[in-house]
């Protein structure tokens, strides 16, 4: 868990303004639990997996020192500057190696204000990123970042979006004639609203729950959703965006006849 200094973050209320725990990094990690239940469903481990995430600011370096410590390796990352990789990102590194290298990017950015130029990796620009030759591929920063032009090269097996709306609709049709997984931005990103809806909550109730408690409801919510939507995905023959939207209108239409 991350003990989360008592103040805003991105907007968040602090804890004294009755903001709720672990709000600063909720979106990150339910984008995480996305990304684990995924690598289950595909025959993937952590130790096995390379991750690249174009979007470095506050959902994608959670995401990254999150994963790293799991074990996941985290390859290749890039802010509105530009970008990095490990020249020769298919080597194993340990787990702590990992989470080392992670938390001096962590450190040079806050220092220089981006991760271009980090000692003993390539730079590269953010469109290079996306076509990586990765097991996961989360885009976090922008919208329609993957598009008709770039789509045909992507060559990750899979994608998980954790900003809104990164894929646009005719990009989205490529990458299922490829074949490629992918995890729509209304489940993957869905974390940092569900511990807004937490926050409500508690300030409702009068309470405060621990990180601990937080992080228990959130991973519960998240992994039910995606097991909800991979379900319907295989129940229908389709893909997960679709499945997502199945899933709600199914939803609704309940919620209707009752």
């Amino acid at each position: 868990m991350f003990i989360l200094p008592r103040r805003s973050w991105d907007g968040c209320k602090t804890i004294d303004q009755g903001g709720s725990e672990a709000r600063g990094y909720s979106t990150a990690q339910g984008g995480v639990y996305c990304v684990r239940e995924l690598a289950l469903k595909m025959g993937f481990t952590p130790e096995e997996t390379t991750v690249a995430i174009q979007g470095y600011g506050n959902a994608g370096s959670f995401m990254a020192k999150i994963l790293s410590k799991m074990g996941y390796k985290i390859v290749a990352v890039s802010d509105s500057k530009g970008g990095i990789k490990i020249s020769d990102f298919r080597t194993q590194p340990s787990l702590r190696a990992q989470a080392e290298w992670i938390g001096e990017l962590e450190q040079y950015k806050q220092q220089t204000g981006s991760v271009v130029d980090f000692a003993g990796a390539e730079n590269i620009s953010n469109d290079d990123i996306l076509t990586l030759d990765v097991d996961i591929l989360v885009p976090a920063a922008l919208e329609n970042v993957i598009t008709v032009e770039n789509a045909p090269k992507i060559k990750a097996k899979a994608i998980v979006e954790l900003a809104n709306g990164p894929t646009t609709p005719e990009a989205d049709e490529i990458l299922k004639e490829k074949g490629i997984m992918l995890v729509p931005d209304v489940l993957a990103n869905a974390g940092g609203v569900t511990v807004s809806y937490f926050e409500w909550d508690q300030n409702v109730k009068g309470e405060h729950w621990t990180e601990a408690d937080v992080l228990v409801k959130l991973e519960k919510i998240m992994v039910d959703a995606f097991h909800e939507v991979w379900d319907t995905k295989e129940k229908y023959g389709i893909d997960m965006r679709t499945a997502a939207f199945v899933k709600a209108i199914e939803r609704v239409a309940g919620g209707m006849k009752i």
